[in-house]
């Protein structure tokens, strides 16, 4: 944890140096930073540090990189890219509360397009996801990574990259405090086949709202666990 601090805490510090670079050098909408190599060397950081901090950047696209071309400011302003970076700075971590939250809202909205939208080969994912989800519950073993998987493979066929991104983006968080509070016992994995099952059924017959039934019932022990928890 202390590790995980200090590289969040390096994250911020280059971001806010980053800022600064564009606000000191006037840089429009548009324009190039300079290479990795000189900021790494300006902010005196690592390049692996550099390119986390402007991949996180670009993620909230605030800048855009370009292979062999560079990274380039965002065109939406300057007052938009500073108070959008302060906004990032100031992001804490998020809770175990708060991820499950966002990801409830995200999975029902995503498994009801899921429905609408879901082709042969997004069968074909999910089943086989379920299949080794399956297989390790059957045989006793940890599954909550597959059971990410299998939930990844349903925004996947909602279609929708932005929401797909989204549940890409918080997954690893989710499993690292998934495995720290022991959410999932045996039985409850047990359960999440049938359920599993459930919805893979309703997402076939491109039932969009009993998809959604079934994803609220697999998510009713987790709601329960997180709030109980508080």
């Amino acid at each position: 944890m202390i590790i995980d601090n200090e590289i969040q805490s390096t994250k911020k510090r280059i971001i806010s140096s980053i800022k600064d670079l564009i606000n000191f050098k006037n840089l429009e909408p548009g324009e190039k930073l300079p290479s990795e190599r000189m900021l790494s060397e300006k902010f005196n950081v690592s390049r692996g540090n550099l390119r986390d901090a402007l991949q996180t950047l670009e993620y909230y696209g605030l800048v855009k990189s370009i292979p062999q071309s560079g990274t380039f400011v965002a065109e939406i302003g300057i007052t938009a890219l500073n108070g959008m970076i302060d906004d990032i700075l100031s992001l804490p971590s998020p809770s175990f509360k708060e991820l499950v939250e966002a990801r409830i809202f995200l999975e029902l909205k995503g498994v009801k397009l899921a429905a609408i939208r879901r082709t042969t080969d997004d069968l074909i994912r999910l089943e086989n996801a379920l299949a080794a989800y399956s297989d390790k519950v059957n045989a006793s073993e940890d599954a909550v990574q597959e059971d990410l998987l299998f939930h990844l493979a349903i925004a996947r066929a909602s279609g929708n990259s932005t929401l797909n991104t989204f549940m890409l983006k918080i997954t690893p968080e989710i499993i690292n405090n998934f495995e720290k509070h022991h959410v999932c016992d045996k039985d409850t994995a047990f359960i999440g086949i049938q359920e599993h099952n459930d919805i893979i059924d309703a997402i076939r017959s491109q039932d969009p709202d009993a998809a959604r039934r079934a994803m609220k019932k697999h998510f009713k022990s987790l709601y329960q666990y997180c709030y109980s928890a508080e």
